[in-house]
């Protein structure tokens, strides 16, 4: 079964996408041209060198710019994690799929299915919680204990009562541009599914859900 990376709603309710039968999804669509060998083929030396201690991303987006200073004392794995991916043009094109007003904006779905084929194994072990989930803060998705592979969120909202019990940890902090994140379409709300972005790509997003907001690209400041 196709794993679905969720954040929890509140202390009660787990907020997950239900995993579809395989008969159900649509076809892999073909690889987007010019994606780097670095995301088809991970390189397993690379993936595990260690990040700066501290650098910033840059986020350009439909609706502007985003800075996000990475600490790795916080997260040392997920920063890792977040620095090759940046460095490699992973998030080029991708959509903020699922953007929940007052809790979270969820990200991390290449727009080549071959890429998310190349990562849906590569999943990294947890990082104690050593900050909390408030508002501003980028921590990664899971879909259980030791799953972080690719997708992330922004907390919209103070969320330390709901997430730091859960075991997310933040390794990243918005500098500027949170009100580019605050603005970024929710109008479809949850309803992409994961595992259809997982196995189409943008060619589902730009077809069932064309007013996604998307990043252009990031880029790596030390």
């Amino acid at each position: 079964m196709m794993r679905t990376h969720s954040v929890v709603l509140t202390l009660l309710a787990t907020l997950a996408f239900a995993a579809c039968d395989a008969r159900d999804l649509p076809e892999t669509a073909s690889t987007d041209s010019g994606v780097s060998e670095a995301l088809l083929n991970p390189d397993p030396t690379a993936l595990a060198a260690a990040a700066p201690d501290s650098f910033t991303l840059v986020f350009s987006t439909s609706k502007g710019e985003v800075e996000v200073l990475m600490h790795r004392d916080w997260s040392p794995l997920g920063v890792d994690r977040m620095h090759y991916l940046a460095t490699n043009g992973f998030f080029e094109g991708a959509r903020f799929f699922r953007v929940v007003p007052n809790f979270i904006v969820q990200f991390g779905l290449s727009g080549s299915p071959d890429v998310n084929d190349a990562f849906r194994s590569l999943a990294i072990r947890d990082d104690p919680v050593k900050v909390s989930n408030r508002r501003g803060t980028l921590a990664f998705a899971t879909s259980g204990p030791n799953t972080r592979t690719t997708q992330l969120f922004f907390n919209l909202v103070d969320n330390t009562g709901a997430l730091d019990p859960q075991g997310f940890s933040p390794m990243g902090e918005v500098v500027r541009g949170m009100d580019v994140v605050d603005a970024l379409n929710a109008e479809y709300g949850e309803n992409p599914i994961q595992t259809f972005i997982e196995r189409q790509g943008n060619e589902y997003l730009r077809t069932k859900f064309p007013a996604l907001d998307s990043i252009t690209s990031v880029t790596v400041r030390r």
